[in-house]
């Protein structure tokens, strides 16, 4: 049975959420939340109150700090995520990953679909899950539908690090964490990564922790 709170229409839950001001605590991998799916959005929130949400979804991934962050993972089940990447990189790294500044971004009901079968693997991580990464093969270009945060219609094609970005939290929006598609021999903690799979691309970690790679 679930606490009265947890019962509550949502506007109330995401009212007494954002109550305390400041970054949202981050839900970590086993919570339920992260595993139901979502419901689209429809209007539950009002403008201003979504408006506030999307202002403390902006805050939280920032202070994370972090690419991106979907509602559920603040224990929210709507379809809404945010992204945002300064792509603080080094040059071979941009090269290698594709890896371009993205602005701030609402997505409302976003949904993707692979264009071409092109497909990339790298490490990646996630904030419900601190302190690991792993190897994700995912497609190299996607189309990415939706809405923004005022209605307005999204269809837009992301390729490279972008494109990850946009899948991995769709993904988190259908209950669907990272590492339900990783390659596991890959699964690293975040001082492995550094001192041993720091190179631009994944093919040293393959051979050396025997995955494979697309």
């Amino acid at each position: 049975m679930g606490t009265p709170s947890d019962r509550a229409p949502l506007a109330e839950r995401v009212e007494e959420l954002l109550a305390g001001g400041g970054p949202l605590a981050i839900v970590a991998a086993g919570d339920p939340v992260l595993r139901r799916g979502t419901e689209p959005y429809d209007g539950q929130l009002g403008p201003a109150l979504l408006a506030r949400f999307v202002e403390a979804l902006r805050i939280t991934m920032r202070a994370a700090p972090g690419v991106g962050l979907a509602a559920p993972q603040v224990g929210v089940e709507l379809r809404i995520a945010v992204i945002e990447d300064p792509a603080p990189v080094p040059e071979e790294v941009r090269l290698a990953r594709g890896r371009v500044p993205q602005p701030f971004r609402v997505l409302v009901n976003p949904a993707y679909e692979p264009v071409g079968g092109a497909r990339a693997a790298f490490f990646e991580g996630c904030l419900s899950v601190p302190g690991w990464q792993a190897v994700v093969a995912r497609p190299a270009e996607v189309r990415l539908t939706g809405q923004d945060e005022h209605g307005h219609a999204l269809d837009e094609v992301f390729t490279d690090w972008p494109a990850r970005i946009v899948q991995h939290e769709t993904d988190h929006l259908d209950g669907v964490l990272y590492l339900d598609r990783a390659e596991t021999r890959s699964l690293s903690s975040n001082q492995a990564v550094t001192e041993r799979w720091a190179q631009p691309t994944p093919e040293e970690a393959a051979r050396e922790l025997g995955f494979e790679l697309p």
